[in-house]
C-alpha cells in the first residue's frame, strides 16, 4: 500500500483508504474508513446504469423473468375466421380430458384438477370455479379426494422436469456432461415375469397365448382393481406430470398416447423416447389412442389374483390402457407401448418389428435384427448412411417408419473412441439410469457396475448427428438377421431365400457365453422369436409371413451375418474382426454381393459368397477354418440339433388357408 494509503493500481483516485495512523479517520471498530472519489468528466458522473425495474416486490420480479408461452394457432375445422376456440376453453377442455383419464370408474367421475406446480403460490385456485386459473371441477360425491385439487405438470419442458427431479426426487443429479443421473429404484431392468395382458373375448383367439409366449393372462375384474390402486395412488398426490405424445413418424398410421406419472424421471424419459408435438399439435390433440398409468412407487396388493410379487405391468388393449405398480424402471412404459404396437399396427396390415434401420444417400434401407451383444446398434450406426432409427419400427404401404421419438442406449463400458455419437449425446436433456458418478466433480464412471450393470441413456434422436428427421423411409431393399455364433460355425455371410429368411426371423438366434457352474465358459444357444419374444403379442408365424409378403412386394434381399466366432467355438476359435463384418455390410449396402458367386454349406444349406473385397475369401466358409474337421461337423450337428428343437414349437400353426406355407418355411432349416 502507498504511503498516502490509496491502494495500489488506482492512481486515478477511484476510492483509496485514509492512512490509519491518525485516529481522525478510524471509526470506533479500528476499521479504516473509505472514501469514495467520483472520477468526473465534464462535471458529471460516469453513469452506466439501468433504469430501475418495474417490480415492487421480489415476487413481482422473479415474474418478469418469465415470460409466457402458448400456441396462438386457432384449431383446424374451426367455424369461419371469427370463430377459433379461445384459450380459456382450449384450457378447460385439456383438463377435462387429463380429469377423465385420472377418473376412478366406481365414481364414474375425475378428480379436481388444475394446471401449475402446487410449490408456486399463486397457481393454487381458492376458489372452485375461478377461471382464470385454468382448472377443471367436476362433481363428485364428498370424500378426501374430492377435497383437493390434484396439480397436472403438463408438457414440461426438459429444464422443467430437471428443476422438479433436482427439488423433489432423492438421487437425482446433473452429471458433468449436463444430462440428468436418475435412479430407477430397487428395479433395474424389465420384470417380464410380472407383465399381465388381459384375456377377453377379442384378444382370446387374436393373441399369442401357451408355452412359449410372452402373454400371461390375467382377467378384466383383476385390471380394474390394479387400475383403480393406480388411480387412487395417482389422485392422492399433489402433482401428477401428464405428457401427451406420438408413436410412429408416419403421420397417417400414428398413435396418441398419453402418461400419467408420478416423477419427473418419468416424464422427461418419454418426453425423449416419444415423438414430440408441435404447440400445434398440441392444441387439438384431444382423446388419447392408449393411456399408461405409471404408479410404478406403489406396489400391487399380492392378495389380487394373478399377482405374484409386488410388482405388475398389465395390458389391457381394449380399454387402451396400461398400468405400472411396484416397479419405477423407465423401460417397462417403452417396452410396454411397444407390444401394444405389436398389435395396433398388424391390424392396419403394417408389420411392426424390433429392429435398427438405416439408409444410404441413394434411399436404399436396411433393416438390421439382432439380440443383444450382436452388433444391432454398433452395425445400423453407420456414419456413410442416415439413422431412421436404433429399435422400433413400422414398414407399411408407405415405406419405413420409426415408432418412437429417441434412442434407450445401453452405457455400460461406455467410451468416446467406440461409441462417440452415443457419448457425445449424453448432454443436456438426456436421461442417464443408474450410473454412477464422482461425488465431487459428478464426471460419470461408465464401467462402474455398482448399481447395475444395465446403465442406460435415453435421448432425443436428433441428438444423434446424421439421424434422418422425420425419421420415414422408403421400402428397405435389405434385410440383415444379425447372430454371434459362439460355436463358430455360421458363415460370415449368408444370401437367404424367403422361407429361409422366415425360418430364421422365426428362430430369432443368437449364442452368448455364458459361464456354467465350475467356472468354465461355453456357448450357450438363445432363440428369441422374431428377434424380440418379450414383446410380440401374435404368433411369430404372423409376422414372419407379414415379413415375406413385404420383402417379395418390395424386393428385399434377406441376409444371415455372423458377428461371433471362426475357426472353432468361443475358446479355441477367435471373433470375426468388427473391420471385416463392416466389409460385408458395405457389400450388402452397395448391392456389389448381390452379384457375388455363390455355393451351398452343408446342413443349413446357405448361400455363401467366394469373395468379397476387403475379406480374406478362406472365412468366407466355415469348414476351412477349422483345423479339426471333425469338431466342426460335431459343432454343426449339434447346433442343427438345437435349432431343430427350438422350432418344434411352432410346427402344429397353420399359417394361411393351407399347410404349404409352413411346409416351406420348415424345409428351409436345417436338414441332417
Amino acid at each position: 500500500m502507498a504511503d498516502n494509503g490509496t491502494v495500489n493500481g488506482t492512481e486515478n483516485g477511484e476510492f483509496s483508504f485514509p492512512n490509519t495512523g491518525t485516529g481522525t479517520g478510524t471509526p470506533r471498530n479500528g476499521l479504516a474508513k473509505i472514501q469514495t472519489h467520483s472520477k468526473k468528466q465534464n462535471g458529471i458522473c460516469h453513469d452506466d446504469s439501468a433504469p430501475p425495474v418495474k417490480a415492487q416486490t421480489i415476487d413481482e420480479l422473479h415474474s418478469l423473468q418469465k415470460k409466457k408461452s402458448a400456441p396462438t394457432t386457432p384449431i383446424k375445422g374451426a367455424q369461419g375466421a371469427f370463430a377459433p376456440i379461445s384459450e380459456e376453453e382450449r384450457q378447460k377442455q385439456q383438463l377435462q380430458s387429463i380429469s377423465a383419464s385420472l377418473a376412478s370408474l366406481t365414481r364414474e367421475t375425475g378428480p379436481k384438477v388444475v394446471k401449475g406446480d402446487p410449490a408456486k403460490k399463486p397457481e393454487t385456485p381458492k376458489v372452485a370455479h375461478h377461471v382464470a386459473h385454468h382448472h377443471f371441477t367436476p362433481t363428485l360425491s364428498i370424500s378426501d379426494s374430492a377435497l383437493k385439487f390434484t396439480h397436472i405438470l403438463y408438457n414440461l419442458s426438459p429444464a422443467e422436469l430437471y428443476e422438479q427431479a433436482i427439488k423433489y426426487e432423492q438421487g437425482s443429479f446433473i452429471a458433468s456432461s449436463g444430462a440428468l443421473a436418475t435412479l430407477s429404484g430397487a428395479k433395474t431392468g424389465r420384470s417380464p415375469r410380472d407383465k399381465r395382458v388381459v384375456r377377453d373375448e377379442s384378444t382370446e383367439d387374436e393373441l399369442w397365448w401357451g408355452k412359449g409366449s410372452p402373454n400371461i393372462e390375467m382377467d378384466e375384474h383383476t385390471f380394474m382393481v390394479n387400475r383403480e390402486r393406480a388411480v387412487d395412488y395417482l389422485n392422492s398426490l399433489d402433482k401428477v406430470y401428464v405428457n401427451d405424445q406420438f408413436l410412429n413418424w408416419d403421420p397417417e398410421h400414428r398413435i396418441k398416447v398419453r402418461i400419467v406419472s408420478a416423477r419427473a424421471y418419468h416424464s422427461l424419459f418419454m418426453h425423449n423416447m416419444c415423438i414430440r408435438p408441435t404447440p400445434e399439435e398440441l392444441e387439438d390433440f384431444g382423446t388419447p389412442d392408449f393411456t399408461i398409468y405409471n404408479a410404478g412407487r406403489f406396489p400391487c396388493n399380492r392378495y389380487t389374483h394373478y399377482m405374484t410379487s409386488s410388482t405388475s405391468i398389465d395390458l389391457n388393449l381394449a380399454r387402451r390402457e396400461m398400468v405400472i405398480l411396484g416397479t419405477q424402471y423407465a423401460g417397462e412404459m417403452k417396452k410396454g407401448l411397444f407390444s401394444v404396437m405389436h398389435y395396433l399396427m398388424p391390424k392396419r396390415q403394417i408389420l411392426s418389428l424390433h429392429s435398427g434401420c438405416n439408409v444410404g444417400k441413394d434411399g436404399d434401407v436396411a433393416l438390421f435384427f439382432g439380440l443383444s451383444g450382436t452388433g444391432k446398434t454398433t452395425l445400423s450406426t453407420d456414419h456413410n448412411r442416415f439413422l431412421i432409427g436404433d429399435d422400433e419400427h413400422c414398414w407399411s404401404e408407405n415405406g419405413v417408419s420409426n415408432i418412437e421419438g429417441g434412442c434407450y442406449a445401453k452405457c455400460i463400458d461406455l467410451s468416446r473412441e467406440k461409441e462417440p455419437d452415443i457419448w457425445n449425446a449424453i448432454k443436456f436433456g438426456t436421461v442417464l439410469e443408474n450410473v454412477v458418478f464422482d461425488e465431487h466433480t459428478r464426471e460419470v464412471d461408465f464401467s462402474d457396475k455398482s448399481v447395475t450393470e444395465n446403465t442406460r441413456a435415453a435421448y432425443p434422436i436428433e441428438y444423434i448427428p446424421n439421424a434422418k428427421i422425420p425419421c420415414v423411409g422408403p421400402h428397405p431393399k435389405n434385410v440383415i438377421l444379425l447372430a454371434c455364433d459362439a460355436f463358430g460355425v455360421l458363415p460370415p455371410v449368408s444370401k437367404l431365400n424367403l422361407a429361409q429368411t422366415m425360418y430364421h426371423f422365426i428362430s430369432g438366434y443368437t449364442a452368448l457365453v455364458a459361464g456354467t457352474e465350475d467356472g468354465i465358459k461355453e456357448p450357450q444357444a438363445t432363440f428369441s422369436a422374431c428377434f424380440g419374444a418379450a414383446f410380440i403379442m401374435l404368433h411369430p408365424t404372423k409376422y414372419a409371413a407379414m415379413l415375406a409378403e413385404k420383402m417379395q412386394r418390395h424386393g428385399a434381399t434377406g441376409w444371415l451375418v455372423n458377428t461371433g466366432w471362426s475357426g472353432g467355438s468361443y475358446g479355441s476359435g477367435n471373433r470375426i474382426k468388427l473391420a471385416y463384418t463392416r466389409k460385408i455390410i458395405d457389400a450388402i449396402h452397395s448391392g456389389s454381393l448381390l452379384n457375388a458367386n455363390y455355393e451351398k454349406t452343408q446342413v443349413f444349406g446357405l448361400e455363401i459368397p467366394t469373395g468379397i473385397d476387403g475379406v480374406p475369401s478362406e472365412i468366407l466358409d466355415p469348414i476351412n477354418t477349422w483345423s479339426d474337421q471333425k469338431a466342426y461337423e460335431d459343432t454343426l450337428l449339434k447346433l442343427a440339433g438345437l435349432f431343430k428343437k427350438n422350432f418344434e414349437g411352432f410346427v402344429n400353426y397353420k399359417i394361411g388357408k393351407d399347410n404349404s406355407l409352413t411346409e416351406q418355411i420348415l424345409a428351409a432349416g436345417p436338414i441332417f
